[in-house]
């Protein structure tokens, strides 16, 4: 029984770390901060920190169209935007470096798309994208496919775990955790399937079910 026990936690300890992914260039023209109410503030501490290392001249935000909590301050609920926005600048970095690109996006997907129309005629040719450990790896391939052959380069920084997302070894103990590390499983899926179809259209019901048999592993082959 115990061995039975210490086999799952390892197979839950690699199952979470096979969705964490870091890659090159680690400096770029740009950094994008990505979308994410429930890790909003190790997003932005974490991006604060990579522009006080010189690794970018400027942060980009995308707007979720989601709202926080209540602030008096503003006597209204603020859009995480501007929380995001607001937390940056004081941490310290200059409001002039801090962009909103596009329109209100839904998913990881709309951001991709987003960043792709904003960086046409623009000299930008390398993005570092800065997001949760857990959603790096969807991110990473979602923006590298969406940028094929634009000629810009896709590197990411994920957020190290521990502060909003909970560590590898003990994510299964918390609801948290399973949004974050088993739902990521479930996107995955629906991303590798989105990718598989693409070119494709109306396939039929053996296709749709090849297409889902492959798509896991469509998304975790090497990046």
């Amino acid at each position: 029984m115990v061995c039975i026990l210490v086999g799952l936690w390892v197979l839950s300890w690699i199952g979470a770390r096979l969705l964490i992914v870091k890659a090159p260039p680690t400096n770029a023209d740009a950094l994008l901060l990505l979308s994410g109410s429930s890790t909003i503030l190790e997003r932005t501490h974490y991006a604060a920190a990579l522009y006080f290392q010189h690794r970018t001249p400027k942060i980009l935000l995308t707007n979720d169209n989601q709202m926080g909590g209540w602030s008096a301050e503003d006597n209204r609920n603020p859009y995480y935007v501007e929380i995001a926005s607001r937390e940056l600048q004081r941490l310290g970095v200059p409001g002039r470096d801090i962009e909103v690109i596009g329109n209100t996006v839904s998913s990881t997907y709309d951001e991709a798309n987003v960043l792709r129309d904003y960086t046409h005629g623009k000299n930008i040719h390398s993005i570092l994208l800065v997001t949760s450990g857990y959603h790096s790896r969807r991110a990473l391939r979602t923006f590298r496919h969406a940028l094929a052959g634009s000629g810009i380069e896709v590197g990411l920084e994920p957020v190290p775990t521990g502060w909003q997302t909970p560590n590898p070894a003990v994510w299964w103990v918390t609801p948290r955790g399973w949004k974050l590390v088993a739902g990521e499983y479930l996107k995955l899926i629906i991303y590798g399937f989105r990718e598989q179809r693409s070119g494709r259209s109306n396939p039929t019901g053996t296709q749709l079910v090849v297409i889902l048999r492959h798509s896991l592993f469509y998304a975790f082959r090497r990046i």
